[in-house]
């Protein structure tokens, strides 16, 4: 691409975040079928397009919640555009929308090194899980419709487990058209919470967090028998939680992706013993 191109990067309006959606798809990503209104929910000024000669070419998405956290997700540039630079363009874009804030990502561990290049420091390795859902139903205790939980209890016990404030997009992501979305209670206290949606191929469980692993259990099970017998159904775990690889083990899940999560910044204090399953690794 020769430096008569014209070369442009904007802020995607929400019908063109389809472009970056469909592209995740042919990348083997398998995005939700309502993700890109809870995406845009969530940070509706943070999602940036590349433009070659007025043609799409990029996408790169640079979501902050709130003051001090963001995450770079859904950075993908067409194949025949690759080796341009509206790749780099665009990663110094999200950067310079970032400055002074906590940045976190989920990068292919290939590229790794050039993460690191950029002041990326390694956390710890993610990996998706392919399992079935449906199976016997079981009793769950303390388990009930999310919806019937006060949004403001939920947004408590959120914030202690994700870097920052994501109201909106969580006021979206637990209404999901065809999704299940689910609490479990303790002691009259909310004690964990899961939600599982349907994709282009089966379902994706994300989040799963919960106080105990017996809970992030019987939570598992409410959410993939709520699917039809046999589908596909994925789950992203952090690599360093112990109780979430038996969880997935003992349910004859299968490693099918990993990521490297890397912060730019003073890296989170979260509690990855909670974090049974992440939400995606697009929006972190």
């Amino acid at each position: 691409m020769n430096k008569d191109h014209e070369y442009t990067i904007r802020t995607m309006t929400l019908p063109e975040i389809d472009f970056a959606i469909e592209w995740a798809a042919r990348e083997g990503w398998n995005p939700g079928l309502g993700d890109k209104e809870c995406f845009y929910r969530a940070d509706p000024g943070g999602f940036l397009i590349g433009l070659i000669d007025n043609k799409p070419a990029g996408t790169i998405s640079a979501v902050r919640y709130g003051p001090s956290f963001g995450f770079i997700g859904l950075y993908i540039v067409l194949p025949e555009y690759r080796g341009t630079a509206i790749g780099f363009r665009l990663g110094r874009s999200v950067l310079r929308r970032l400055r002074g804030m906590t940045v976190g990502l989920d990068g292919v561990l290939e590229r790794k090194e050039n993460y690191q290049e950029l002041g990326f420091t390694f956390a710890y390795s993610n990996m998706r899980y392919k399992g079935a859902g449906g199976g016997k139903q079981g009793s769950h205790q303390g388990i009930s419709e999310l919806s019937s939980i006060p949004f403001t209890d939920l947004l408590a016990y959120d914030r202690v487990l994700f870097p920052g404030d994501r109201k909106e997009f969580l006021d979206c992501w637990i209404r999901q058209p065809g999704s299940t979305a689910l609490g479990i209670s303790e002691r009259n206290r909310l004690a964990g919470y899961g939600v599982i949606r349907p994709c282009r191929s089966g379902y994706k469980i994300g989040p799963l967090f919960a106080d105990r692993p017996e809970l992030a259990e019987q939570l598992f099970r409410a959410l993939k028998t709520s699917v039809p017998n046999g589908s596909p159904v994925y789950l992203d775990i952090p690599e360093s939680n112990s109780a979430a690889i038996d969880l997935v083990q003992r349910h004859g899940m299968k490693v099918v992706f990993k990521t490297a999560r890397m912060y730019m910044g003073q890296q989170p204090d979260l509690c990855i013993d909670r974090i049974f399953g992440i939400t995606t690794f697009e929006l972190g």
